[in-house]
């Protein structure tokens, strides 16, 4: 099951850090993408700057207007609405539905090839299938305990 955080303006680098880390805490999250408008470079403007997310430094590349996310089940929603009122002062939307792709698609194997079946299925559907893989998406692996 997938959901959509739509807020009702473009979050600054550090509104995105604190919630994408605030989001991390929650158990049953799969995966999350962030989507929005590609920031231009780090020397034009600001908010393109490094931010870091379980201890790892991400390069941001867009400033964040859509937040999707995997989940595992409808349980967590309320969780996830009680930090978004905390993080978002000036409002949101909440959608439940599918925006994620779960399986590899036709245009996939065009563009990747026989390298498809090296793409695991944590990467498929979190990417334009325009991008270079390696530069748009970065994997930051829970720990089991």
């Amino acid at each position: 099951m997938d959901i959509e955080i739509f807020p009702h303006r473009l979050l600054s680098a550090d509104t995105t850090e604190r919630l994408l880390n605030d989001l991390e805490g929650i158990e049953g999250i799969k995966r999350i993408v962030i989507q929005g408008q590609r920031l231009p470079p780090k020397e034009i403007n600001h908010d393109h700057r490094t931010i870091t997310i379980k201890g790892e430094e991400i390069d941001l590349q867009v400033q964040t207007g859509r937040i999707l996310m995997d989940i595992e089940d409808e349980e967590i929603i309320d969780e996830i609405r009680s930090i978004c009122e905390d993080l978002l002062p000036f409002g949101f939307n909440l959608h439940v539905g599918t925006f994620i792709r779960k399986h590899k698609t036709v245009t996939d194997n065009i563009k990747y090839g026989k390298a498809l079946n090296q793409i695991s299925k944590e990467m498929v559907g979190l990417t334009d299938q325009n991008a270079q893989l390696s530069e748009r998406a970065t994997i930051l692996k829970r720990k089991k305990q």
